[in-house]
């Protein structure tokens, strides 16, 4: 899942420091528990005051808004109070070199700032379980969305001897991604790992590029989890539209977001004949944006009694936005900076206006977003309870986007509620939110991680899926 602020490339530029002019792009890497984890700050002057948004690619956060930011006698100082964020610094003399302490959740790091950016180079080239041949046809595919008037372009891969007789059209995460969830600042390719292993077990498989990703059309900044559910069932349209095609038993497999869309197409498209969900959400977007918030924290270091305050602010703002879904946006706007701005008069910010300001203008700002305000109020439920065709779902025991017990028993929950007594939902002991073996389940570790998805994953799906 997505944080607010969500890109999945980013265009590093390096802006040179003249005098003591602290304004420019400034690059770091925090070394947390023997993984890195690359920050970018970019700082700007407007008359008198500066203001700085802060990246972390690692973690798929860009621009997040900062509260303040001085800087005098040559010292830097970054706050960003609704993350328990600090940032102290000083300029080194005739240099573009910063050293400073980065706090945050009461721990503190050493963070040194550079306006080169040779400390972000990302491992490139292929990973372990990148495939080296393709012993299979492959056929570069486009198929339309009349809905949204867009193409789509995608690969499809049938096995060898053209004998399949299941056919799995996969679904991205969200972000803007390509055919093969390629996640460059991971070097990770889930997509074409998976399509590879069931290829060679026999079954054929279609994987699209994202609206406006790589060759398909469409504007992807605009679109919302409804759009994307269109997308996907554009495909499946494609498939019964081709001759040699349209017999096979057609299935859908979600990963993360894809596993919201994969039910909200099974529950009014019967021709879908058995979905899997790859670290899906099963329960309402609220409260599993809660705990995601809160289990980062405490993977960040922040105390118990941080990380409960902050949950239960967060908890308020996400239902106040669920529950404003039916009113005009002005209106939502206006009720989210009401609860906001209640809870925020119980921290110690309470007596600084210009912060508490800062706070709700970023946190509405984001709500603005079509796809964000779409996704709040959005509970897996509504569809979940309609699905009647075979369901597999995975996901990881230590996956820190999507907490495992709670979302597989809300999906099991709600098919259950269906009638669905085809159903299967399995912890996957150790893994993350890409499915991968972990140690801790955080997101600065999925680029430190040679393997792409998990092997067990990898068997339990086509092995699931050869025996319907």
């Amino acid at each position: 899942m997505r944080k607010i602020y969500t890109l999945l490339t980013v265009l590093f530029l390096s802006t040179s420091l003249y005098a003591q002019d602290i304004t420019g792009t400034w690059y770091g890497t925090l070394h947390i528990s023997g993984t890195n984890l690359n920050l970018i700050f970019h700082i700007v002057k407007k008359g008198n005051d500066y203001n700085t948004t802060m990246d972390s690619p690692l973690q798929k956060a860009i621009g997040i808004p900062t509260a303040k930011t001085t800087f005098g006698n040559k010292t830097l100082t970054i706050e960003a109070p609704n993350m328990g964020l600090t940032y102290t610094g000083v300029l080194l003399p005739d240099s573009n070199k910063i050293t400073g302490t980065f706090q945050q959740g009461g721990k503190s790091l050493p963070l040194n700032l550079s306006t080169t950016e040779e400390k972000l180079s990302f491992k490139t080239g292929p990973r372990p379980q990148d495939p080296k041949d393709f012993p299979y046809k492959q056929e570069e595919v486009a198929f339309s969305n009349p809905k949204g008037g867009h193409t789509l372009a995608g690969t499809l891969t049938m096995p060898a001897n053209g004998k399949a007789s299941k056919i799995v059209i996969l679904i991205t995460g969200s972000g803007p991604q390509d055919r093969n969830e390629e996640i460059k600042q991971f070097n990770h390719r889930p997509f074409l790992v998976l399509s590879d292993h069931l290829c060679r077990d026999g079954i054929a498989v279609l994987r699209y590029d994202d609206r406006g990703v790589g060759k398909s059309t469409g504007d992807f900044k605009t679109g919302t989890t409804a759009d994307f559910a269109d997308d996907a069932e554009a495909a499946v349209t494609y498939i019964q539209s081709r001759p040699d095609l349209k017999k096979l038993s057609i299935g859908l497999v979600g990963h993360s977001e894809g596993g919201m869309i994969a039910p909200m197409v099974a529950s009014r498209n019967k021709s879908v004949k058995f979905i899997i969900l790859l670290a899906g959400p099963g329960i309402n977007i609220p409260q599993l944006y809660t705990q995601q918030l809160a289990d980062q924290m405490k993977l960040g270091g922040a105390s118990s009694e941080t990380v409960q305050r902050a949950a239960a602010t967060n908890l308020k703002v996400f239902m106040g936005m669920q529950q404003s879904k039916t009113l005009p946006l002005e209106k939502s706007i206006a009720n989210i900076d009401s609860i906001l701005r209640q809870e925020l008069t119980l921290t110690k910010e309470a007596t600084n206006k210009t912060k508490i300001d800062k706070i709700i203008k970023q946190t509405t700002d984001a709500y603005k977003g079509p796809w964000f305000r779409y996704f709040i109020t959005f509970n897996p439920a509504e569809y979940l309870s309609k699905v009647k065709c075979p369901v597999l779902a995975l996901n990881g025991t230590l996956d820190s986007q999507v907490e495992c017990t709670s979302n597989l028993a809300g999906i099991k929950s709600s098919l259950q509620k269906a009638g669905n007594t085809h159903i299967e939902t399995l912890p996957m002991e150790g893994l993350n939110h890409l499915l991968q073996k972990a140690n801790t389940g955080a997101i600065s570790e999925y680029s430190q991680i040679e393997e792409t998805i998990n092997p067990a994953v990898l068997q339990k799906v086509s092995t699931w899926i050869n025996t319907l």
